[in-house]
C-alpha cells in the first residue's frame, strides 16, 4: 500500500493530474489485477447479504416508491430489479436506485468505521446494474466490485467528512464511479474523470440524519450509485469534471473539509491534508475483507451494545428497579447515536424507524427487555410506545469516554472497538457493570459471520417471501460468480412469487 498525502493546493501550483487523488484511484482502477480467492469468497458473501435485506424490504414505502420510478423507465436489455424477474427489464441507472434503495433500507448490510462512516455494499448496485445492462460476466463484476470496497474503505480511513457534517455519500460517488470504470475496463482518463464528477455531485449534507430522520436514509447511497453511472455515461462520452476536484483552490477540501477550519482559524488554506493509502501497481484489492456485516438491524455502533444488552438484561430482574444507565462509549457513538447528539427525537416514541435505528437509548433499551432483536418487530410503533420500555428507555444516557473513542480510531485490529462499557444503576444502590467492543458477527468478534452464517442470514429473512426454488436457484448461481455468463449475470437478482409484490400507484412526474 502506498500512503498518499492529499492537501488542497493554490491555482497557481498548477498540479499535475498524475498528483491528483482522483487520477491515482483511477490508475488503481484501472490496473488489471487479478482477485484474490479470499476476496473472491467475501464478495459472494456481501451480494448474498445485500439479497438478505433487500427482499426483505420488498414492500416497505420506500423503495415501492423507488420501484415504482425505475419502472417508469423501462429498456429492454437494461438491468433487473430485485423482486422481478430477468424479462422485466429498466435502465441501469434506475436499477441501481431501486434495488440500491432496497440494500439500504432496513440498515442491515455491511459497513466499515474508521475515520468515517461507509456501508460499502452500497456500491454493489450501481455494479451489478451496469454489469447487466453492459453484458458483463461474473469475472468483470467480481472485479468491478472489488474496486469499489478498495477506494471506499481507503477513502473512509483517511478522510472524515462527519467532522464537516458531509455525508458518507461523498465517498460512495467516487468509489462507485471508479467501480463502474474497473467493470467496463475503461481507461485512466476516463475513469479519472468519472471519479471527480462522482464526488463533485454527491456532496451533501449530513442533515440526513440528524433530527427526525426521514426515508431518505435509505435513498441516499441509492442516489450516490444513481449519480455514479450517469458521471460515467458522460465522461464515456467525453466530457470532463471539475478539477482537481480534491485538491483545488476551491475544491472539496478547499472549502468543505479542512481547508475552511484553517481558512476559519486563520491559518494557510493549504496546509492541513489528509493521508489516503491505495494498493500500488498489482498489488491485490484485499479492502473488502477489512469490512463486516450486521447480525442486528441497527445501526453499526449499536451491534456490540445489541450483544451487549442481551447478555446483562438476564441480570437486571425488575425492569422497573432501575434506576439508570450510563453507557461509557467513544464520540461517534456519544454524539450520533447518543445523548451527545441533542436530538429530543431520539427519546420520543413516536418517532420515525429511522431516527429509531439512530437512538442507542431505545436500541438498548428493547434489547436489553426482549433479549433480542427483529428488523420489524423491534421497530413496530406499538413496540416504541410500549410503556415500560418508554419509562426504561428515558433513563438512558451516554458519555464519551476517551478510551473508547482511542479504540474507535485504533489502526490496530486487536484495539480497534466500537462498543462500550455499561453501568445500571438499581434503585436499592447496586450496579451491574459490563463491556462489550467488538460485536459477536464481526470477524473479531466471538461467532464470526462465515459463508453459512451469511446463507442463514438470508434464508431467515427470505423464507417467508420467496419459494423454496427460487432461493435455492440464487444461491447455487451466486457461489459460481466468477463463472457466470453475461446471462447468467442477468439473473442475480432474486425473483418474489406472482402476487408477492405490492406496488405504490401514486402519481408522479415521470
Amino acid at each position: 500500500m502506498i500512503d498518499h498525502n492529499v492537501r488542497a493546493h493554490p491555482s497557481t501550483d498548477l498540479l499535475k493530474r498524475e498528483e491528483q487523488l482522483a487520477w491515482k484511484m483511477a490508475e488503481m482502477a484501472a490496473d488489471p489485477v487479478g482477485i484474490d480467492d479470499d476476496v473472491t469468497d467475501m464478495i459472494i458473501n456481501r451480494i448474498i447479504d445485500n439479497a438478505s435485506v433487500a427482499i426483505a424490504s420488498l414492500n416497505r414505502g420506500p423503495i415501492k416508491s423507488a420501484r415504482a420510478m425505475a419502472n417508469t423507465h423501462l429498456r429492454s436489455g437494461g438491468a433487473t430489479l430485485f423482486g422481478l424477474g430477468p424479462d422485466h427489464c429498466v435502465c441501469a441507472e434506475w436499477a441501481a436506485w431501486a434495488n440500491g434503495t432496497a440494500v439500504r433500507e432496513l440498515d442491515f448490510h455491511d459497513t466499515f468505521l474508521a475515520a468515517d462512516y461507509s456501508h460499502p455494499g452500497d456500491n454493489i448496485p450501481p455494479v451489478l446494474a451496469v454489469a447487466q445492462q453492459c453484458g458483463k460476466g461474473g469475472a468483470d463484476l467480481l472485479r468491478g466490485i472489488a474496486t469499489g470496497y478498495e477506494i471506499q474503505v481507503n477513502l473512509v480511513k483517511g478522510i472524515c467528512l462527519h467532522e464537516h457534517k458531509i455525508d458518507h455519500i461523498a465517498h460512495i460517488g467516487p468509489s462507485a464511479s471508479a467501480a463502474i470504470g474497473t467493470l467496463l475496463g475503461l481507461d485512466t482518463e476516463i475513469i479519472y474523470q468519472s471519479v471527480q464528477q462522482g464526488l463533485h455531485c454527491t456532496v451533501t449534507t449530513r442533515q440526513s440524519r440528524k433530527g427526525e430522520i426521514s426515508s431518505w436514509k435509505a435513498f441516499a447511497p441509492a442516489y450516490a450509485g444513481k449519480t455514479a453511472i450517469e458521471a460515467v455515461d458522460r465522461c464515456m462520452r467525453g466530457e470532463g469534471a471539475p478539477s482537481p476536484i480534491y485538491e483545488g483552490e476551491d475544491s472539496v477540501l478547499s472549502f468543505i473539509l479542512n481547508g475552511r477550519t484553517a481558512r476559519d482559524q486563520g491559518k494557510s488554506p493549504y496546509e492541513p491534508s489528509y493521508i489516503v493509502p491505495l494498493p500500488a501497481k498489482g498489488e491485490s484489492k484485499r479492502a473488502i475483507l477489512e469490512t463486516y456485516t450486521k447480525e442486528h438491524s441497527a445501526e453499526y455502533q449499536s451491534q456490540a451494545l445489541i450483544d451487549l444488552a442481551f447478555r446483562m438484561g438476564k441480570k437486571v430482574g425488575d425492569f422497573d428497579n432501575v434506576k439508570s444507565i450510563v453507557l461509557h462509549t467513544s464520540h461517534h457513538t456519544h454524539y450520533v447515536i447518543g445523548t451527545g447528539a441533542g436530538d429530543p427525537q431520539k427519546m420520543d416514541p413516536n418517532a420515525s424507524r429511522e431516527t429509531l435505528d439512530h437512538s442507542i437509548m431505545y436500541i438498548f433499551a428493547v434489547a436489553l427487555q426482549d433479549g433480542e432483536w427483529h428488523h420489524e418487530r423491534s421497530y413496530a410503533p406499538e413496540r416504541a410506545k410500549r410503556a415500560d420500555t418508554v419509562r426504561l428507555w428515558h433513563k438512558i444516557s451516554t458519555i464519551e469516554d476517551p478510551e473508547w473513542t482511542r479504540r474507535y480510531h485504533s489502526h490496530d485490529p486487536s484495539e480497534k472497538a466500537f462498543g462500550a462499557r455499561v453501568v445500571i444503576t438499581m434503585e436499592d444502590g447496586s450496579v451491574i457493570e459490563d463491556e462489550l467492543g467488538i460485536a459477536n458477527a464481526n470477524p473479531l468478534g466471538a461467532r464470526p459471520f462465515g459463508r453459512p452464517e451469511y446463507i442463514n442470514k438470508f434464508k431467515t429473512l427470505t423464507d417467508d417471501i420467496l419459494d423454496a426454488s427460487e432461493s435455492v436457484r440464487f444461491l447455487d448461481l451466486v457461489q459460481r460468480l466468477p463463472d457466470l455468463s453475461a446471462d447468467e449475470v442477468r439473473t442475480l437478482n432474486p425473483v418474489a412469487p406472482k402476487g408477492y409484490l405490492i406496488e405504490n400507484t401514486a402519481k408522479g412526474i415521470f
